[in-house]
Parts: C-alpha cells; structure tokens; sequence
C-alpha cells in the first residue's frame, strides 16, 4: 500500500522520482547543523547582497568609482548563487537524494560552474585595481577606466561561459551524493571519459582558484610593500615631531605611538582578511575536487557537504570583506537606515494623531448627543 501510494504521487508531480525512491530516514544531528549551515548562510547572502545593491542606488558617488562595476558583477554572482544553488543543495542534504529532475539538475550545475568562476575572477579584479591605484595613483585615472573595467567584466562572463557550455555539452553536471547538490559530476560507470573530466576539472580549477589566488597574492603583496613603505615615513615625521615637542604631554606622544602601530597593522589585517577569508572558503572544497579524481579515493559525506558549506559561505562574507565594512558604505547604510526609521516615526506620529482627533470628534459627538 505504501509502494503504491509513493507511485501515485511520483505520478501526479508531487514528489520527484528520485525522492519518492528514497527510503524514509531519521534526522541526525549532523545533517541537521549542516541544513542549518546552508539556511543561515543563504539568509546573510541574500541581505548582505542586497545591502550592497542598496548602497550603489542610494549613493551617486559609489557609482562613480570603477571598483563599483567588479563589486556589482561580484554581488549579482553571489545572490544567484544563494537563489538558485544553496535551495537545491539544502534539498539534497535533507532528502538525501536528487531534488528534482534531470533538466534542473544540469541547470544548477551549470549556473553553479558559471557563477563560480565569474565571482573568483571579480575578486581578482578588485585586487588588480587596488594594486594600480596604490602602486600608480598618478596613472590610476587612465590606467583603469570604465571602459577596461567592463572589458575585464566581459572577459570574466567569456572565461566562465566557456567552461559551463564544456560542461553542459559533455553532460558532466548532475546530482553527487558526496557534496549533496547538483554539481560538476560524471557517472562512476562512464570509465571512457575519466581522462577527459580530470583534465577538465583540473584545467577549470586552475583557471580559476590557482589563477586568482596567484592574482590576489601578487597584488595585495605589492600594495603591502607600498603601504609599508609610507608607514615608515610617516613614523619618521612622527618620531622627529615628538622629539621636537618637548614639552609635550606623555598622555598625547603614548597616544601618538599607539596610532603609529595602528597604522602599521591595518594594511596587514585587511590583506590577511582578503586572501584568508579566500583560502579558507575555497581551498578546501577544490581540494577535495581535485583529490576525488583519484579512483582509490572515496570521500566522506559529511566532509563533501561541510565544503560545499564552506565554499557557500564565501557568498555571505564577500559584502563584508569588500563593502560593508569600509566607512563609505557604512556611511551610505546609516543614512538610508536613519530614512527609512524617520518616515515610519512620521507615519506613526500622524496616525496617532489622527486617532486623537477621531477620539476627540467622537467625545463631542456624544456630548452633542
């Protein structure tokens, strides 16, 4: 009688067919930090995304810096990731098998190949511009121009059409039971393509996260160096003007010191948190790619799936890390935030005082009366 109310219902499109074949199962604990993983995840993204699309409406001048366009490419990248890839794989972790059928699943894996390899080459941008306009600040101007920002743009959207359309052509993208979501994946039985998918796979994440990271770590290196170097004249002048103060307070040269090392420390923390926040997200989900391709290798679930999470989590940290932590945009933020409380103040002030006429009216009405 089960069996054949499952049947029915595969029938009549209430449940894909690979859902209505999965036995039913009890929830353990994993499975459920990992569903809660991806739910809280995908929330962040979709609202620090969105914040950062708010800013650039609301702020002309945010508009009007070039690092704007690679910062929209970028958070566009991330909110069809979180709209259309975290769902399907919250899915899979929970049905534990396909969530759909064979025609969605290759769209997300296609959508997912895409939008991965155009946010990597967006953060690559943004670390080459900051590399220009630090190393070049005369130059910076024609150096960096809308017109090369949008050529980077389409060159990033090319690059990444190009290994999707491979993908979809060769049908690589379907369901694996090891990251638990529509992805880059060949059937175990197709052994006559092995050679082909690895070379694929390996070229795609080199292109990709090697490429970047090597991009990041040369750019952000050189701003450093630069960095350091103005720190160091500018400790010079401090040092030379606490000493011809000599009457100054002690409260105000420790003060001075103490902003010194500060200054010293923040191009360190920031370009830590760039290419940190990269390694950590995306080194270990391409790693265990890479290594699966191994056929002596089996790779864990949980592990696939703790990736997957890892590599989701870059979406919600990418508004912080780029936007929402610099003053320009916090400052963009408050503003709308302070609008937008001011008006519901005001709605609240008139509706209130229109209840207090209308109680008023009312009272004379009955004395009237």
């Amino acid at each position: 009688m089960v069996h054949e109310l499952r049947a029915w219902r595969t029938l009549h499109g209430f449940l894909p067919t690979s859902a209505a074949d999965a036995e039913p199962r009890e929830m353990n604990i994993p499975e459920f930090l990992l569903e809660m993983s991806i739910v809280i995840i995908a929330v962040v993204s979709v609202l620090t995304n969105l914040s950062v699309l708010l800013c650039f409406t609301q702020s002309a001048d945010l508009r009007s810096h070039v690092p704007g366009i690679f910062v929209l490419n970028l958070s566009f990248s991330n909110i069809l990731l979180t709209v259309i890839n975290m769902p399907a794989t919250f899915l899979g972790v929970a049905q534990r098998a396909k969530p759909f059928g064979d025609l969605f699943c290759h769209a997300v894996s296609f959508t997912e190949t895409f939008i991965t390899s155009n946010a990597m080459l967006s953060m690559a941008a943004l670390s080459m511009d900051r590399w220009i306009a630090v190393v070049f600040p005369l130059s910076y101007s024609s150096k960096m121009r809308y017109r090369d920002a949008f050529l980077i743009v389409a060159y990033s959207w090319l690059h990444a059409l190009t290994f999707s359309l491979t993908q979809l052509m060769m049908e690589w993208g379907g369901y694996s039971h090891t990251y638990a979501s529509c992805t880059v994946h060949m059937d175990a039985e197709d052994g006559t393509q092995l050679a082909a998918y690895a070379t694929f796979t390996a070229l795609f994440h080199c292109s990709s996260f090697a490429l970047c990271l090597f991009v990041m770590c040369f750019a952000y290196l050189k701003v450093l160096r630069v960095a350091r170097s103005h720190c160091k004249r500018i400790d010079v002048i401090t040092v030379q003007t606490l000493l011809l103060l000599v009457d100054i307070h002690p409260s105000v040269k420790e003060r001075c010191l103490a902003q010194q090392k500060k200054r010293r420390q923040r191009a360190s923390k920031k370009i830590c948190i760039f290419i940190g926040s990269f390694i950590l997200c995306f080194s270990p989900y391409v790693t265990t790619r890479l290594v699966e391709l191994f056929p002596s290798v089996h790779i864990p679930r949980y592990w696939g799936i703790a990736t997957k999470c890892l590599f989701y989590a870059k979406a919600s940290s990418d508004p912080f890390v780029y936007c929402l932590l610099r003053q320009q945009y916090r400052k963009v933020l408050v503003s709308v935030i302070s609008r937008v409380l001011r008006k519901d103040q005001y709605f609240l002030s008139v509706h209130s005082m229109s209840s207090t006429l209308d109680t008023a009216d009312d009272s004379c009405v009955a004395r009237v009366t």
